[in-house]
Order: C-alpha cells, then sequence, then structure tokens
C-alpha cells in the first residue's frame, strides 16, 4: 500500500509540473495587489503586464493594444485608418475621425484585462490623480534593485508599490528608461481624440498628463471594482 500510495503522489506530482489544468491551474488573474488605503477602495497591482517583479518594466503598449510590438508608429496603429489619417475608434471631435463618443477603453481593447484576465482593467485618469493625491499618499523618487522609479506610500496604512521609470517606446526605440516613467490610463484625452491620458513622473515631479496614442507605453493594472 505504501508504494501504491507513493507511486500515486508521484503521478500526481509530475501531472502538475506539465501544466494539468485539473491539478495546478494558474489563471491569468493570479497577480499580487496592494490595498492602499484609498478613498475609492482601488487595489493596485504589485507589478506591470508582461513583468514578473515590481522593479522590471514590462511590457510596452499603445493605447488600445493588446499586445507589445516591434515599431510604436501611427503607420502600425490599430485604430488609424490612412490615408486618411483618421481614427476609427475612440473619438469625441470629428476634426480627429469617426466619432462615437467612447471615452474608455473596452476590455477587448485593455491591455490589463486581455492578459491578465476579467479581474483587471487599466485605471482611469481620475485612480491615477488619486494615487499621487498629497492627501493620500506619499511619493519618492528611489531605487528598487537598482532600478529608477517611483515609491508610493500610504498615508493611512503604511503599504506601498513601486513604479519603475520604464521610459516610453517610440517607432522601434526605447527612450528615457531609468529617467522618466510613463502610464496608461483606460481614458480618452477628450480634447485631442488622438492622444489619452497617462501618468507622468520623474525625479522632482508626478502628475497625470497626456500622450500619443501610438506611442509604447507602460500598463500598471488595478483590480475591477465590484
Amino acid at each position: 500500500m505504501k508504494a501504491k500510495s507513493l507511486f500515486s503522489f508521484i503521478l500526481l506530482l509530475a501531472t502538475c509540473l506539465i501544466g494539468s489544468s485539473v491539478f495546478c491551474s494558474c489563471s491569468k488573474e493570479d497577480h499580487d495587489y496592494v490595498d492602499l488605503g484609498l478613498p475609492s477602495g482601488t487595489l493596485w497591482a504589485t507589478c506591470n503586464v508582461g513583468a514578473s517583479s515590481p522593479e522590471e518594466y514590462g511590457d510596452y503598449f499603445a493605447w488600445g493594444e493588446t499586445e507589445p510590438k516591434n515599431d510604436y508608429s501611427w503607420s502600425t496603429y490599430k485604430y488609424l485608418k490612412s490615408p486618411e489619417e483618421i481614427m476609427t475608434k475612440y473619438c469625441k471631435n470629428s476634426d480627429y475621425g469617426i466619432v462615437d463618443d467612447k471615452t474608455e477603453l473596452e476590455p477587448s481593447d485593455d491591455a490589463a484585462t486581455v492578459n491578465w484576465g476579467s479581474g483587471w482593467q487599466m485605471p482611469s485618469e481620475e485612480q491615477f490623480e488619486e494615487l499621487y493625491n498629497s492627501s493620500y499618499t506619499t511619493t519618492t523618487w528611489t531605487t528598487m534593485n537598482g532600478k529608477y522609479g517611483r515609491k508610493i506610500t500610504s498615508k493611512s496604512n503604511g503599504n506601498s508599490i513601486f513604479l519603475p521609470a520604464a521610459g516610453d517606446r517610440a517607432y522601434t526605440s526605447l527612450s528615457y528608461a531609468g529617467s522618466l516613467g510613463y502610464y496608461w490610463s483606460r481614458s480618452l484625452y477628450t480634447s485631442n481624440s488622438s492622444g489619452a491620458y497617462d501618468l507622468c513622473f520623474y525625479s522632482s515631479d508626478i502628475r497625470a498628463g497626456h500622450y500619443l496614442r501610438c506611442s509604447g507605453v507602460s500598463v500598471r493594472p488595478v483590480r475591477v471594482q465590484k
């Protein structure tokens, strides 16, 4: 009986190691997050999409696209129609494209949702503004395992997250890694539909801004609020 039990255990272990969905499943939603005690209750992921630790840069995404690529330019952007050069989705102004009045990414266009599962999404503009609001958090330019970035610490419970200064990608080049951080929100920049809101920071400042949608930028997910 002991030999049979040992054999059964080894068989179970082997099944787990080869990725059986029955015994050792690992869903896309198995990612760590932190409660910063924010008024909205937003829970922030501990690392970027495509990264396995807080200080890793991870993948870069054009806004509304869900896979990294080699060339981040208008010529490769999913929602730009050529040669007219008009936006075909997420547009509030006819000067920029086909108006559909969509101002937040749908789940199928959200890099956090598509890559991590339905429990996650990219932050909104308001969630970014809450994140660095000095009433709720402190932000410090620092390093983690040799990578520069911003540590954001809750004033209410002392928990923190680290956002690496991953720079951005334009065309085929990576720029400003180690000195600037850009993070996409899921919110369209409604004044100019060629842009979307982002979080931008460097050694002396952190703020919400907007950036060209075709640019390759980091994504730090938040938990979907029920």
